[in-house]
């Protein structure tokens, strides 16, 4: 038996104090190796907390904010945390989830619209390509919005000004985590059955870590920003005009 309780408590390889520290998709290779069995049991707290359909905005920030901590290399307890964010953020994800969902919709409606008018008239190519910016737009802004409110408690406008600015600075990331969280579900289709397990096991989780890593540092350049900051000193000034 001396096998088994070495697998629990013998000590890891670590990491040499002069490695060079990792960056892009060698960092991602990393953490993913490191946390790979903590994605596993992340994606199956994931079903069991979308079960419902209406909790599913609610399970995706609890997802993202264990995602973070993967990206920023904190201890995670796993359970715990999830529901602590799941319930600390249920109404406010439910209310951006609708949000972004109708307002995605829409763009890809008109998107759909546009591209099989456009074959019969191509002065409708302007409207097309401005439909098709617009609903990309709206979807790196939604990675950068659930990563930054995980990250960050704050108002909502303060919170979509950051998430519009974060998408004009470093949009690229998000679009390579979009087309990341794409390949997985191409993948999925274009490999089944063999394949049949990939949802139940690393989809949704490893997903999101792809989108909380890619828009990460966008997020926190942006956290650091004045707009960003005036929050906690807003409540300073306050207390000193009730002081005086």
């Amino acid at each position: 038996m001396q096998w088994l309780r070495d697998m629990w408590t013998k000590e890891g390889r670590g990491i040499p104090k002069d490695a060079p520290k990792k960056t892009r998709l060698a960092l991602f290779a990393e953490i993913f190796a490191r946390e790979w069995w903590e994605m596993v049991k992340l994606n199956i707290l994931f079903i069991l907390a979308a079960m419902f359909v209406v909790t599913l905005p609610a399970a995706i920030a609890a997802t993202a904010r264990i995602c973070v901590a993967f990206v920023e290399d904190r201890n995670v307890y796993l359970l715990r945390d999830f529901m602590e964010a799941f319930i600390s953020y249920f109404w406010r994800a439910t209310a951006w989830g609708l949000a972004f969902t109708a307002t995605l919709g829409m763009g890809v409606y008109a998107t759909a619209s546009y591209t099989s008018a456009a074959r019969d008239n191509l002065v409708l190519v302007a409207p097309l390509t401005i439909s098709f910016v617009v609903t990309a737009f709206i979807a790196v802004m939604a990675c950068h919005l659930i990563v930054l409110m995980v990250m960050r408690n704050l108002p909502a406008l303060r919170l979509l000004r950051l998430a519009a600015i974060a998408s004009i600075i470093r949009p690229l990331p998000a679009f390579a985590a979009i087309a990341f969280v794409s390949a997985l579900w191409l993948a999925h289709i274009a490999f089944y059955p063999v394949s049949v397990f990939m949802p139940a096991t690393l989809n949704f989780s490893l997903g999101m870590f792809a989108v909380a890593f890619g828009v990460h540092r966008a997020a926190t350049i942006v956290l650091a920003l004045p707009i960003a900051t005036q929050e906690q000193r807003e409540p300073q000034a306050r207390n000193t005009t009730q002081n005086i």
